[in-house]
């Protein structure tokens, strides 16, 4: 189960870098007159799903921690 949870951290994590990666490169292709999502989403829009994300993935990761900890001293 633990390597399961583990999996789900670093899969959270990936998304939210790509997320991130592909509203930079949404940037970059407007600047040249281009889009890659056509309009769906704006980059800020991305970005706001990619922090979201990584909120959660960051609050999972403490709760571990303080669960390490917690089962260290007692």
């Amino acid at each position: 189960m633990n390597k399961l949870v583990a999996f789900a951290y670093r899969c959270g994590f990936v998304v939210a870098f790509v997320v991130a990666a592909v509203a930079v490169l949404e940037v970059i292709c407007r600047e040249f007159g281009y889009t890659l999502l056509r309009g769906t989403y704006t980059a800020g829009r991305l970005l706001e799903f990619s922090a979201i994300v990584m909120t959660f993935v960051i609050a999972f990761l403490l709760r571990d921690i303080r669960q390490l900890v917690r089962d260290k001293r007692g």
